[in-house]
This record gives C-alpha cells, structure tokens and sequence, in this order.
C-alpha cells in the first residue's frame, strides 16, 4: 500500500535533518496549510512547501523499508 503522507522520520532520511528539526519543520507546514493538530501533512504538500520534486520523494518514501530509514 503507498502512502501519501509524511512524517517527522521520513523528513530525516530525505533531508538529513533531525528529529527534531524534522519534526519542527513540519509544524511549519501544517501552520502554512492551516491545518488541526490531528490532521496529517501529505507528501504533496511537502513537496510544494519544499520545492521538491513530488514524483521523486513520493517513490523514494514508498520504498522505505519501516525501520531502514535509520540504518
């Protein structure tokens, strides 16, 4: 199954920030998106935020294998 949205993790095996940083960072864009507390930031919307490519970081979060992201 892929997923469409994105966590603090997966902020820091893209990017090579910290979790904490990470985790800060998507704050800001849920603050950008006007989004609640318990809604999720979708990979989309990182990727406008950042200007990323989405197709790129859409593939490469979806092949993450759980818990390789911090080997």
């Amino acid at each position: 199954m892929k997923r469409i949205c994105i966590y603090p993790s997966d902020v820091v095996y893209l990017l090579g920030k910290s979790q904490n940083a990470s985790q800060t960072l998507l704050r800001t864009i849920k603050d950008a998106f006007e989004k609640e507390k318990h809604q999720v930031v979708t990979i989309k919307e990182f990727c406008d935020y950042m200007g990323l490519p989405f197709e790129e970081v859409f593939n490469m979060i979806n092949s993450i294998k759980r818990g390789e992201e911090s080997a």
